[in-house]
């Protein structure tokens, strides 16, 4: 009876569990806005970016988490943190909010988390902006703008997320097959 209830506890936390990943944005990118402006645009490269970072980040084992392309560089795991950071930069913006150098210490699928929440948060302010110039990135009393954001934080991010699809494909953990980056959709 005890191993019975055992096994139906952990068929429960695995429903759960995928539950939570299928609640997560990103798995499919939106739908494409009606016209293009400057906000449905930058909205649409942050998009992209959640929709590979998704992928690239999705069901990493500690064996992929832990693999290095060097020992100069960063690990998968660190190079997560450094996207989640970068996520951080893009919805201050959105948000108006200066940036700051908090150290958080959070697990791997706690940073995936907030960085696909991050990126959608910006995304959805993004997309309904007349003006994308009033969003800012803010370190102390510097105001860059928001051209910056497009090639800093988002191209980088996109560039990271690139680095750990090959970093998965050489842990013999490649990403799903049925992903389309073109039409940003899964296939059944």
């Amino acid at each position: 009876m005890r191993k019975f209830l055992v096994i139906i506890g952990l068929v429960v936390i695995n429903i759960s569990t995928a539950q939570d990943e299928i609640n997560l944005p990103y798995y499919e990118v939106p739908d494409y806005p009606e016209e293009f402006t400057a906000g449905t645009m930058a909205a649409r490269m942050v998009d992209a970016l959640g929709f590979r970072f998704y992928w690239a980040s999705d069901s990493l084992t500690e064996k992929d988490l832990a693999y290095k392309g060097n020992e100069d560089g960063r690990s998968a795991k660190e190079t997560i943190k450094h996207i989640y950071d970068l996520s951080k930069i893009i919805v201050n913006s959105t948000l108006k909010q200066p940036n700051s150098r908090d150290q958080e210490d959070l697990s791997y699928e706690e940073q995936r988390t907030k960085t696909l929440i991050n990126l959608k948060t910006a995304a959805d302010i993004l997309r309904t902006s007349d003006d994308v110039s009033q969003y800012k990135i803010i370190f102390g009393e510097q105001e860059i703008p928001f051209w910056n954001q497009v090639n800093g934080p988002i191209a980088d991010a996109i560039w990271h997320s690139g680095q750990l699809v090959i970093y998965r494909r050489a842990t013999g953990n490649p990403i799903n097959p049925k992903v389309n980056h073109f039409s940003g959709k899964v296939r059944e």
